[in-house]
C-alpha cells in the first residue's frame, strides 16, 4: 500500500510536464498525479501525510525526482521508506526535495545554495547542465497554480 501511494506521488509529479507548464490551474500535487513518470513520488507524498501541505497556498519549489529515480535506490529501500515506522525519515527526504517560495530556472546561479523545508540545503551547479546536489534537472519550470516543480534524475538526500 505504502507503495502504491510512493507511485501515486511520482505519478503526480510526473504529470507535471512541458505540455501542462501553460495550465497552472492544478497545484503540485495535482499536476505530479497526473504524469506517468511521479507514481512513487506520489505515492511518498501520501504515504507521509504532506498532500495537504503541497496542495497549500504555497508557493513552493519541488524538485521531483521520477520513478527511475526512486528506482535506482537500493533495493528495498523505497518500501522500507514507505513503512509507517519510518515516517519521520520518509518526511525528512521529501522536504529536502522542496524549497519555500517559487523559484524558475532563471534565478539560479551557479554554486547558489537554498534553504530546503526539512531544514537542509542544497547546492545549484550550472557548470555541466543544472545540477542540484549530485542530480540533473531533466525538465524545469513546470508552473502550477502554487509553485513550480523541477524533474530530477535522482533522488537527493539530506546529509545525517
Amino acid at each position: 500500500m505504502l507503495r502504491t501511494k510512493l507511485l501515486a506521488l511520482t505519478a503526480v509529479a510526473a504529470l507535471a510536464t512541458p505540455a501542462l507548464a501553460g495550465s497552472y490551474s492544478k497545484d503540485i500535487v495535482d499536476t505530479a498525479a497526473g504524469s506517468d513518470q511521479f507514481e512513487t513520488l506520489v505515492a511518498a507524498v501520501t504515504a507521509a501525510g504532506l498532500v495537504e501541505t503541497l496542495k497549500g497556498d504555497g508557493p513552493f519549489t519541488v524538485f521531483a525526482p521520477t520513478d527511475e529515480a526512486f528506482a535506482a535506490l537500493p533495493e528495498g529501500t523505497v518500501e522500507s521508506l514507505l513503512l509507517p515506522e519510518n515516517k519521520d525519515q520518509l518526511i525528512a527526504i521529501l522536504t529536502y526535495h522542496v524549497v519555500p517560495g517559487k523559484v524558475m530556472s532563471t534565478d539560479l546561479s551557479d554554486d547558489m545554495t537554498a534553504a530546503t523545508v526539512q531544514g537542509g540545503d542544497i547546492t545549484i551547479d550550472l557548470d555541466n547542465g543544472v545540477m542540484v546536489n549530485d542530480a540533473s534537472v531533466v525538465t524545469a519550470d513546470i508552473e502550477t497554480s502554487n509553485g513550480v516543480i523541477h524533474v530530477i534524475d535522482k533522488v537527493i538526500l539530506p546529509e545525517g
